[in-house]
């Protein structure tokens, strides 16, 4: 062990080496969504010159060996000699953190991409990167690997002189990436739909040449061009839904160089909004100004409409900001100069004047738009009328979702097995169905922060049930006052919550499954925060125990068995159980397998594509049966049969 500590153990980390040494810190994670980030890096620049008008269209390929490549047609990067570092800009911006023409006021008025990390660091993850910029009648190309420049810049004339623009090529480094470089077509797909609508006018390409990926011996190709911007998009959002009005409510405007657009469209069979915000095209998770101001300026706008068209009367309270949002689809995209991203994920805006700038362009262009159009605001505020009422019942069962805390203890449901500790963020509550499982579970768990809540049953469906029918349903009273949630469609506080790892452990058949469902259908639509911010769980209990002499190995999927069967000799003699549901199991092997955090399996509960989310949960848990039949018909054939529990 080294005791003297002096000036030769500090260490220096040049160029791009801080990059390779901690990449968690500049992609997050070294899983899927580190590696997807390198695509949307590389995307993000094109975009910004898509922003400042100078590109049309971009091109995004996955190629045969597994690499991509992103082809705009813009300026083209710099290629001059940088006056600081003495190489070209190209070599610059691709080999030192934080170069680029995003921080200072000329090169780009807003950008999306100075929120991420910069080229540099795709550069410095990658196993090569090949750079081709099209620039002053010449093709300019330079080849890095692992970060560092392999020869000089590459001039020579181009055969097409009017062309600019730029080409990255890259393929990660496996070495950093141990999970695989395999990227995932639908997570790129849903990220550049995003980018295509969000920047209307913007063509945006993506093809697939992997073999697996051939059809017919052609790359499969997607293109994304939406002329409407947002207006599509919310088109898009609300296709299996049933509008209350048939055109999409648009407003643009700038003020101070903060450009903003907003698209609002209400539904007549759906309870809960849907409202996306995004800061120079990045989906602002944890919310911000820009949608603080949307909230207030909606809320005020029609209570003001509401009032002069005497559908409040006087002495009467006005409706509340959840009532005039029930049935809304929303997305809001702000274009600000120099963004305050908060947050350890830097997914909230903090700017404070973009709140004032929001909620006066909003306010002047819909109490326009709805004075001019008396039926689109009669049918939006009877909706938030009905609702209101419906919060009332509401209300009278807010009694029941009152928090436990030191100084009041409120009535928490009989059957909920609660954990010694008080502090939310190291507790866990797995909910489970049925007395069997819970026994066990209660029997298997850590008392001192493990909570049990068995369900008995099916819990209602909430997506096409309205608030006083949830607030009347025993299992979900008793879900609500357990985990410590408030009534739906207030503000997510999340100090509130009585566990920060809320875990659905159901059994592995198809009833486990249904419930399962349900359940992610309840969080998903009474407090969609707590599952964008990651407090939901599933528990992954195993499939099979597998006995041979004074062994045993738990086995969580077939392939699994298979493989721990491969290993024993020919004649060797073993036995395998197949558990069906978690009261089988006896509470010490639920312990060892699904509740110990030194052994079990959790998966997070996370949203990539929120648009789509929100979709397919209309689809499938709706109360329209045709869009499901279409869902049924076209992906049930790529259903393998033998994988169904019936």
């Amino acid at each position: 062990m080294t005791t003297n500590y002096g000036a030769d153990q500090i260490q220096v980390l040049e160029g791009l080496e801080p990059v390779r040494k901690r990449p968690g810190m500049y992609i997050g994670t070294t899983g899927p969504r580190g590696l997807h980030h390198l695509v949307y890096e590389v995307v993000d620049n094109s975009v910004d010159e898509a922003l400042a008008g100078y590109c049309k269209n971009i091109q995004v390929s996955i190629n045969q060996d597994g690499s991509v490549s992103v082809t705009d047609d813009g300026r083209g990067i710099p290629t001059d000699i940088h006056p600081r570092t003495g190489k070209s800009a190209l070599e610059t911006v691709m080999t030192i953190l934080h170069a680029g023409g995003k921080f200072g006021g000329g090169g780009y008025k807003v950008s999306g991409g100075l929120h991420g990390v910069g080229i540099s660091v795709v550069n410095a993850l990658s196993e090569w990167v090949e750079v081709t910029v099209w620039r002053e009648k010449k093709i300019h190309t330079q080849r890095f690997e692992r970060g560092i420049a392999i020869g000089e810049l590459n001039v020579k004339p181009s055969p097409e002189p009017a062309r600019t623009g730029t080409s990255v090529s890259f393929l990660p480094d496996t070495t950093i990436f141990l999970n695989g470089i395999e990227f995932d077509y639908a997570t790129i797909a849903g990220r550049l739909r995003e980018l295509a609508y969000l920047n209307g006018g913007v063509k945006i390409t993506f093809t697939d040449s992997r073999p697996a990926s051939l059809e017919d011996g052609q790359p499969h190709v997607e293109t994304y061009f939406y002329e409407g911007g947002i207006r599509e998009y919310i088109s898009y959002m609300n296709r299996d839904k049933q509008p209350l009005h048939e055109e999409v409510i648009y407003v643009q405007g700038e003020r101070n160089n903060v450009h903003v657009e907003v698209s609002l469209q209400w539904c007549v069979d759906a309870y809960t909004d849907n409202i996306l915000g995004f800061a120079n095209n990045i989906r602002t998770i944890d919310g911000g100004t820009h949608l603080e101001g949307l909230k207030a300026v909606l809320t005020r706008t029609l209570n003001a409409i509401a009032r002069k068209r005497n559908k409040i009367k006087e002495g009467e309270p006005n409706l509340a900001g959840e009532n005039i949002r029930e049935g809304l689809t929303g997305v809001i995209s702000v274009k600000v100069p120099d963004p305050e991203f908060e947050g350890q994920t830097k997914t909230k805006l903090g700017n404070t004047e973009v709140r004032g700038i929001v909620d006066s362009l909003v306010g002047e262009v819909l109490t326009e738009y709805l004075q001019f159009r008396p039926a689109v605001s009669d049918a939006i505020l009877e909706k938030a009328i009905q609702a209101f009422n419906a919060a009332e019942a509401a209300r009278r069962a807010r009694e029941l979702v009152r928090r436990k805390s030191v100084l009041e203890s409120s009535t928490l449901p009989g059957k909920l097995a609660d954990c010694a500790s008080r502090d939310p963020s190291e507790s866990e509550i797995f909910i489970v169905e049925g007395d069997s499982a819970g026994g066990s579970a209660k029997q298997g768990r850590d008392r001192r922060f493990q909570a049990i809540l068995p369900l008995r049953g099916k819990i209602l469906n909430i997506e096409k049930t309205d608030d006083s029918k949830i607030y009347k349903n025993t299992e979900i009273q008793a879900l609500i006052t357990a985990l410590g949630l408030g009534i739906k469609g207030e503000e997510f506080d999340s100090s509130q919550l009585r566990y920060h790892r809320i875990v659905i452990m159901t059994d592995a058949d198809v009833d486990g499954a249904h419930i399962r469902t349900l359940l992610l259908t309840f969080f998903y639509r009474y407090q969609r925060l707590m599952v964008d911010q990651g407090y939901i769980y599933i528990a992954c209990p195993p499939l099979y125990k597998i006995e041979r002499g004074r062994n045993h190995y738990y086995c969580y999927t077939e392939r699994e068995r298979n493989a721990r069967i491969a290993e024993f000799p020919a004649n060797a003699n073993y036995t395998i159980q197949r558990f069906k549901g978690l009261g089988e199991m006896m509470p010490q092997q639920l312990w060892d397998t699904t509740m110990n955090p030194d052994t079990r399996t959790f998966k997070r509960v996370e949203i990539e594509d929120a648009a789509e989310a929100d979709r397919v949960f209309t689809v499938l848990m709706g109360d329209r049966v045709a869009p499901r039949r279409e869902f049924i018909e076209t992906y049930g054939s790529k259903m393998n049969l033998a994988d169904l529990d019936i």
